[in-house]
């Protein structure tokens, strides 16, 4: 049954067959409910949605149809948050346009101490980002940052995110299920993909604690003019380069 799945999946166009075969054949309780989920990516439906979960760093995340799916790459993101809010003494830590809440998931395994909050305009988004967290952390409906109540005001420590970056231009080439089943307000961040990156920088100023820190998924090539503008908004600005060679984290400190 397993080869006759993985020649379906792979005429449908999937790369990695063999390994998508094996997670729907888990996934399903019998035969008709796996013949349902094999024609769902036949279709074109995201595995992860179809399946309701992702792995994440060792985290079993849920998540569910029409909301983003975090990417793998981003877990180096969340290791260096990680590391960050280990290093104040009192983390108040906040997720940005956190959809499913990966990043802030990964803190709270690490850091079970820390005071989270997450932040997304996406209702559907947050429901997936609470069955995700703790239920001491705070989950906010928020446009940017200007939806958060105003007791953060001055309190965060840390404000971590992977804001949508990917120039309007550039949509094709977002492989073709995530552009058809996650909202491009997730994936797009407008002529430069830094809309959001720069509303981002402008929104923390008064949000940060004292000596705060923001850090940002971001592409490489966006790291000069990241960069840039948040010197000019007063921050201590730098950027790393991923191993892959194709994203960059922002960090700034206040």
């Amino acid at each position: 049954m397993q080869n006759a799945i993985v020649r379906r999946l792979r005429a449908s166009g999937s790369v990695f067959a063999e390994d998508e075969a094996a997670v729907l054949i888990a996934a399903a309780c019998d035969d008709p409910a796996l013949e349902g989920l094999v024609r769902r990516r036949e279709g074109g439906e995201p595995l992860e949605h179809i399946v309701g979960r992702v792995d994440f760093g060792g985290l079993r995340l849920a998540v569910g149809p029409g909301v983003f799916v975090p990417r793998q790459r981003s877990l180096r993101l969340a290791r260096a948050a990680a590391r960050a809010a280990s290093a104040a003494s009192d983390p108040v830590v906040l997720e940005a346009y956190a959809g499913v809440a990966a990043i802030a998931a990964s803190i709270a395994e690490t850091l079970p101490t820390a005071e989270l909050h997450v932040a997304d305009i996406d209702p559907r988004a947050l429901r997936w980002a609470r069955a995700n967290l703790p239920s001491s952390a705070g989950t906010h409906r928020s446009d940017g940052l200007s939806g958060l109540p105003a007791v953060l005001r001055g309190r965060l420590t840390l404000i971590v995110a992977v804001p949508p970056y990917v120039p309007d231009a550039e949509l094709e080439l977002i492989p073709g299920d995530r552009r058809a089943h996650e909202p491009e307000r997730a994936l797009l961040g407008g002529a430069d993909g830094l809309d959001q990156v720069r509303r981002l920088i402008a929104e923390a100023a008064d949000l940060l604690a004292p000596g705060g820190r923001v850090l940002l998924e971001i592409n490489r090539r966006q790291g000069p003019a990241a960069s840039a503008a948040a010197r000019r908004a007063g921050y201590r600005a730098s950027y790393r380069t991923a191993p892959d060679g194709h994203t960059a984290i922002l960090d700034l400190r206040a």
